[in-house]
């Protein structure tokens, strides 16, 4: 159903009314899956994972044996961590077989609602000590159908050649999806932490309820099936074959700043728990409460880059070039962490006041909207129209393989200082600016042709979602 068909219904800020049921679904999404996602490693270092808890976790002792066959006994803090890392990790990689199954059986409308519907089963189960790997695991595959198919919803509400309005669609999506982002970590988190664990699980359940509910109650305005354009099978060029290569190896770039970046959702509660000075005259910050301040800084980051980026076109004939900017998101990943290395070395051994890790968060937050939606565009630009929505599969992989490596890394917190884990890595995310140093020029060389493309639809999918 697209937007001539649609209108005869209504319209919503001059969008068919089907965007703002999407909008509100995601957004309830969003906010319950942060909520949950504030709380998460928490919830294992202080309660789940403690005796007393870990033996009622139904297949928690397989789980156990086959993580520590491969990686050798681990503590509570370590288990955790590879917990996060494998979860967070296959958040990004089901949404390709989401999109597939939708595509191929059961269309995106009914894609939705089962992923919602799994969803707000998973949040349901993370009420209980036994079925915390089921809830993970309903988590995990609602979020692979519901994910990348509600985006391509939005994209479906609009005629082909609707550009504009369906440019300004995502950005009222996006604008909900940061809301989520942004507002589940302060209500859920901030319950949780206060007063139980299971009543912040369970606000989140409520929410994801809510975002279904809303779905269902504009189903008659959604389109059921996006049609995808069938090209026409012409082989790949050698040049194509080289643009996929260079492409492949930006993402592989951005694995480094992504694992810099995202280790502020598994170990930094963790460690502001136990180094962070918290207060705030009489009140305590709420550790949950770092969650939203990325998310937030990335929002309001945006008009302020848009002004540097033509003030510099402005001044110089040029902005950064696209993989200049994930260069720089890079560097600005890095100082995020020197920032905390340099509260550390200057605490004297004493907590760390609570302005220093929120500094980080910020630039963490404009570390990210520098690189990733910078990422996403370059690729949907630049590769060639017969493998572009594979590419634009293939580029949340970077977010696959970068969690699963933090989950990792986070194993050696309890091996290393404070300090010398922080400066791991802002040197990680240092590594992937120096090679976009090292390589950048080579690597335009091939990717500037194709930049200058029109922005393909499939872009307008890029969001400050983390």
């Amino acid at each position: 159903m697209r937007d001539e068909e649609s209108g005869a219904r209504g319209t919503f800020l001059g969008h068919p009314r089907g965007l703002v049921y999407l909008a509100f679904t995601e957004a309830w999404e969003r906010f319950s899956y942060y909520g949950m996602i504030s709380l998460l490693v928490l919830y294992m270092v202080n309660q789940l994972l403690l005796p007393g808890h870990v033996e009622n976790i139904a297949g928690f002792a397989t789980l156990r044996a086959r993580i520590e066959y491969l990686f050798g006994p681990l503590s509570t803090q370590q288990l955790a961590s590879q917990i996060f890392g494998l979860y967070a990790g296959f958040v990004y990689f089901t949404p390709v077989l989401g999109g597939w199954i939708a595509d191929r059986w059961i269309g995106q409308r009914n894609a939705v609602v089962l992923g919602a519907l799994a969803m707000s089963g998973g949040h349901i189960a993370m009420g209980f000590d036994r079925s915390f790997l089921l809830a993970l695991l309903l988590l995990v595959l609602g979020s692979g159908l519901l994910k990348g198919n509600i985006s391509a919803q939005v994209g479906g509400l609009y005629r082909g050649d609707d550009e504009a309005r369906r440019s300004r669609g995502f950005v009222i999506f996006s604008t909900a999806i940061n809301f989520g982002a942004v507002t589940g970590p302060l209500v859920c988190g901030f319950l949780g932490s206060r007063y139980g664990w299971h009543l912040g699980f369970g606000l989140a359940a409520i929410f994801m309820l809510a975002g279904l509910a809303t779905y269902l109650s504009g189903y008659r305005h959604l389109p059921a099936r996006i049609e995808r354009k069938m090209l026409a099978a012409t082989p790949m060029s050698r040049d194509d074959w080289t643009v996929v290569a260079a492409l492949g190896a930006v993402m592989l770039i951005a694995v480094f700043q992504s694992i810099a970046y995202y280790q502020l959702a598994n170990v930094l509660p963790v460690w502001l728990q136990q180094h962070g000075d918290l207060r705030l005259g009489s009140f305590q910050i709420p550790v949950p409460w770092y969650a939203s301040i990325d998310p937030l800084a990335s929002m309001v980051s945006v008009p302020f880059l848009f002004a540097l980026w033509q003030s510099q076109r402005q001044r110089s004939g040029a902005e950064p070039s696209d993989l200049g900017k994930i260069g720089i998101g890079a560097w600005v990943c890095a100082a995020a962490n020197l920032v905390l290395v340099a509260a550390i070395a200057s605490s004297g051994g004493r907590p760390v006041l609570w302005l220093w890790p929120f500094l980080y968060c910020v630039l963490q937050g404009i570390g990210f909207i520098y690189y990733w939606p910078t990422l996403l565009a370059l690729v949907s630009r630049c590769a060639p129209p017969r493998v572009n929505s594979t590419m634009m599969g293939i580029c949340f992989l970077v977010l696959f393989v970068a969690n699963n490596l933090i989950g990792w890394i986070g194993t050696f917190y309890e091996e290393m200082t404070p300090l010398g884990f922080w400066l791991m890595h802002a040197a990680i995310a240092a590594t992937g600016g120096l090679l976009v140093l090292l390589f950048g020029r080579r690597l335009n060389r091939v990717l500037e042709p194709r930049a200058t493309q029109p922005l393909r639809p499939a872009a307008m999918t890029v969001e400050t979602e983390r």
